[in-house]
């Protein structure tokens, strides 16, 4: 359960190191972002000489949350972090590279680009 002003760390190599959510973009005045959901964030930290700067306003995608995702399945899913994904207008990553375990759920929302880029899909 992401909501505005929560610091999430950055998936990708995309030059920003930790993000913070101002807003949630979907289904008017939500309040909770989960697992697919596209945020607006701030860069909190990023990493020097890269594209990226501090206070610069992005858009992400949420890619872990240490809330559990329960699945159909009856299958329950907990990350360590909360973590998202720096994504352009068109929901392409900005980075070339994503780090750690994405969620199976992506896929369904329309984020294959971010599926094909990461190292293991749960």
């Amino acid at each position: 359960m992401i909501q505005p002003q929560t610091l999430l760390n950055v998936a990708d190599n995309s030059g920003a190191r930790e993000l913070m959510c101002i807003r949630i973009i979907g289904a008017g005045n939500q309040r909770y972002a989960h697992i697919g959901d596209v945020i607006v964030a701030v860069i909190k930290e990023a990493v020097p000489n890269m594209p990226l700067e501090r206070s610069e306003i992005i858009r992400a995608v949420i890619v872990r949350t240490r809330k559990e995702l329960k699945r159909d399945s009856g299958m329950i899913i907990r990350y360590d972090d909360n973590a998202a994904v720096v994504i352009d207008q068109e929901g392409n990553p900005k980075g070339t590279r994503v780090f750690g375990a994405i969620a199976r759920e992506l896929r369904q929302l329309n984020f294959t680009k971010i599926i094909s880029l990461a190292p293991e899909v749960l």
